[in-house]
């Protein structure tokens, strides 16, 4: 089972938004339910009829891109999907953040890899030097056959974290200088290591919680003697995948002044989740430019007109994210576009960074102040 945390689900006091686990089990089950799998594939695996949303090798979404591009291709689907007789389903929002959990576990947010530029990298970067396939080079080392961190972003940090000491010792005494890696060189890696015969079958693994004792470990294993004001890492982690975490970390470690304190992949979650899960999911946008946006793609001719049946927007105390546009575009997209044909308004597309800054407009809006 995966569980997400994701921001933006309900209503909001001051800047504070609630939050609700997600689940990419329910949410690969969703991506069946609800019929995307007749045209979409994961990976080869699926229809046929539009492109394989794990196999697009030019994509750089975030999750609210990726809710833009679902606005955009909208009018579309339902007409693919109305000469298929496909029914809609439901997909309220807890829905939508599942299956946002379930984009997340197929590793769509990553950076594609490359398995050959992986092998070479496993062998030049020296892990190979101690890490076997399937079997130990050195008994301090599982071979790669065991690795569960392949499967699961958060004890793959925690792994990268716990064992850097010994592996720089395990260097120091090769008087091998300790390689530094990138994001993509990682990701590379990765996806070489994951499609190895025998870890072909690893299932991902991906769990937050509500952050609660977040805080708590940041100041106890003493994150907090170094990582505030200009060095604090909300800001620094924003719209970071954990491969771009991980990495950070290896990184860092050998330039600490102490040795750093042992997290378990339980305290690995719990500093995830305070740190970094509300943010990745709540792409930050300008409030000036949303306004135009709003006004631009005339949302206000029907949001702001109570005779129109549009909900209104702004002043209800609600957050807005990826998730609730999805969420609010699968339940009631075809009648927006119907009343928007009726008044002669073309369906909004969003472009570049317009879906965010919307967002960050709408959140302003309804930020108590």
């Amino acid at each position: 089972m995966i569980r997400f945390l994701l921001l933006g689900l309900g209503s909001i006091i001051a800047a504070q938004a609630a939050v609700i686990a997600a689940d990419s089990e329910r949410g690969g089950q969703l991506f069946g339910s609800l019929s995307c799998i007749q045209c979409h594939s994961i990976n080869g695996e699926g229809g046929k009829v539009s492109v394989d949303l794990g196999r697009r090798i030019d994509r750089d979404f975030t999750p609210v891109s990726l809710a833009g591009t679902m606005w955009n291709h909208a009018p579309t689907m339902w007409t693919a999907m109305r000469d298929r007789q496909i029914g809609a389903g439901v997909l309220d929002e807890q829905a939508a953040a599942d299956l946002f959990a379930y984009f997340y576990s197929v590793r769509f947010f990553d950076k594609p890899g490359d398995a050959g530029r992986g092998k070479a990298l496993f062998s030049s970067k020296r892990c190979a030097d101690c890490h076997g396939i399937e079997s130990a080079k050195i008994p301090e080392a599982k071979p790669v056959s065991q690795w569960e961190a392949l499967g699961h972003p958060i004890v793959l940090a925690s792994a990268l974290w716990n064992h850097g000491p010994s592996m720089r010792e395990e260097f120091d005494k090769r008087n091998v200088r300790r390689p530094e890696l990138t994001t993509q060189e990682l990701s590379d890696i990765l996806v070489y290591l994951r499609n190895l015969p025998g870890t072909r079958k690893v299932t991902a693994q991906f769990a937050t919680s509500a952050g609660a004792g977040g805080k708590e470990l940041f100041e106890s294993k003493g994150c907090i003697k170094c990582h505030v004001g200009g060095l604090a890492l909300e800001p620094r982690l924003k719209g970071k995948t954990l491969t771009d975490i991980a990495v950070e970390m290896w990184n860092h470690q050998p330039k600490m002044a102490t040795v750093p304190a042992r997290l378990d992949p339980e305290e690995m979650r719990e500093l995830v989740s305070y740190l970094w899960a509300q943010q990745f999911f709540t792409e930050s946008g300008n409030a000036g430019s949303g306004k135009r946006v709003f006004a631009a793609k005339h949302c206000n001719d029907c949001h702001g007109d109570a005779s129109s049946g549009a909900p209104k927007l702004s002043g209800t105390g609600r957050s807005f994210s990826s998730v609730t546009i999805v969420s609010t575009l699968w339940r009631h997209g075809p009648k927006m576009l119907e009343q928007m044909t009726s008044k002669g308004f073309p369906w909004p597309r969003f472009e570049g960074r317009e879906m965010a800054d919307l967002l960050a407009y709408l959140n302003d809006e309804n930020r108590v102040k």
